[in-house]
């Protein structure tokens, strides 16, 4: 698969195989799916960028501070 510069062209590209897969069958919590598969490594690459820094994270990620606890918390990830 190759992968194109952007976000929404590899979504596409993706989702496109993820239902290719599916062979007929139905589908089901892709938001959820979507959402959970790209959240958690968003998180650690933010985090990583900003060495652990909550509140520059959060700036980026423009999200309050307390919601990215939440969300750091909700993947392990508060270590």
């Amino acid at each position: 698969m190759i992968m194109k510069k952007n976000l929404p062209d590899n979504i596409d590209t993706l989702l496109d195989q993820y239902f290719n897969d599916l062979d007929g069958d139905q589908p089901s919590a892709i938001y959820e799916m979507v959402i959970n598969t790209v959240e958690k490594p968003l998180l650690l690459y933010i985090m990583n960028k900003t060495e652990g820094n909550q509140s520059k994270a959060a700036k980026m990620l423009g999200l309050n501070r307390n919601t990215l606890r939440k969300k750091l918390k909700q993947y392990n990830l508060d270590n």
